[in-house]
């Protein structure tokens, strides 16, 4: 294989045209002491926009601007244009068959289903064979109907849940819950005199993990619940928690088995603490695992927020939760006396009917509604 050799011609032009590109001045670059401002003029690297845009001076951004900003109407605003045209000119005929189909159509690409349909009875009136005519207002009908029909669907529904709601709000005054919103300053009455009617609309609306307070057939409240582990920076969510379920029956099954975040494994159910928050006095309030979710909520210094119940959970003794809890005002939770439960005469009669055995497992319930 031959082997080229160099051609000293070639070097000799190479330096000429480097010796004579060096001695020619920079153009169409920055200038060292504007660069600043040059570099201001691009629009990718503008800190702010000019308030007025000189294409003389900034014709980049002219021309970005005339792409953004062009003539060209929405596809409504050529029909709203070409109605207004038909409109001029049927008042200067008002018989022109050819105004009153284009005008049909106009209301029909506009979803004006009635207009159209007055259109078509209008133009069928001078030519009853009228093809385009027919074809619009068999169109334009049908969707009228199909708008009518969402329309009264929709009214249906939000009856039905204006209802629901209503029914909602009543179960938690019923209960003496006290509701209070992020969105209301806690320094306003309305905030801290219990359920109120500001909450209405918000019943209806989802938690953000798609959950919703609700009322079953029997008249019992479900709520959406957050458990919330501060150790670890944790929490679990609990879509539906029945009101007369105890803490303790869902910590059973959520820790039956150790979660990923629990390395020393010592979330166990035996060695769980809840807690809920007093925000006004800044006091925690250790609740039993035995107790019920209503027994808590209707703890007067309990405040259920954005209609999402939370609770602190630690495992007890453990030095986190010594850590956590000094320097803390901490009650323990006294639920309402069962003595004091608004028992109806059906419940009372059915639990002093309780078989022996089942009456040895909760004799405290028993004795309670047998003083009464």
């Amino acid at each position: 294989m031959e082997s080229s050799e160099p051609d000293p011609a070639d070097d000799t032009s190479m330096d000429a045209f480097l010796e004579k590109f060096q001695s020619q001045p920079y153009r169409g670059g920055f200038r060292e002491d504007q660069w600043e401002e040059e570099f201001d003029k691009i629009p990718l690297f503008m800190k702010k926009a000019p308030s007025e845009i000189d294409p003389k001076e900034f014709p980049d951004l002219a021309c970005l601007q005339s792409i953004i900003f062009d003539d060209e109407r929405s596809p409504e605003g050529n029909f709203r244009s070409a109605l207004n045209d038909v409109l001029a000119a049927r008042k200067l005929k008002p018989g022109h068959l050819k105004a009153i189909v284009r005008g049909a159509m106009c209301h029909l690409e506009l979803k004006h289903f009635a207009e159209a349909v007055s259109w078509c009875d209008e133009g069928l009136q001078i030519d009853a064979k009228e093809k385009k005519l027919l074809e619009v207002r068999a169109k334009a009908d049908k969707l009228k109907r199909m708008e009518e029909r969402d329309l009264r669907k929709a009214r249906l529904k939000e009856k039905k849940e204006q209802s629901q709601n209503e029914a909602l709000l009543q179960a938690i005054k019923a209960r003496n819950i006290r509701l209070v919103s992020e969105a209301v300053d806690k320094d306003e009455d309305s905030a801290s005199n219990g359920p109120i009617e500001i909450f209405l609309d918000g019943l209806s609306s989802e938690n953000p993990c798609g959950a919703r307070l609700s009322l079953d057939n029997q008249g019992r409240l479900s709520w959406p619940v957050v458990f919330l582990y501060p150790e670890y920076a944790q929490s679990d969510f609990i879509s539906a928690f029945h009101e007369d379920s105890r803490f303790i029956d869902h910590l059973m099954v959520m820790f039956s088995e150790a979660p990923s975040w629990d390395s020393e494994q010592k979330y166990h159910p035996d060695n769980l603490e809840v807690y809920f928050e007093d925000e006004d006095r800044a006091e925690l309030y250790q609740v039993s695992p035995r107790s019920t979710l209503l027994q808590v909520l209707q703890h007067p210094r309990y405040s259920v927020k954005a209609l999402t119940p939370a609770f602190l959970v630690c495992v007890g003794s453990s030095p986190f939760s010594k850590n956590y809890l000094q320097g803390k005002r901490v009650h323990r939770f006294t639920a309402l006396p069962w003595s004091e439960q608004p028992w109806s005469p059906s419940l009372k009669e059915d639990l002093l009917q309780l078989p022996d055995e089942l009456a040895l497992e909760t004799p405290w319930l028993v004795d309670c509604v047998r003083v009464q």
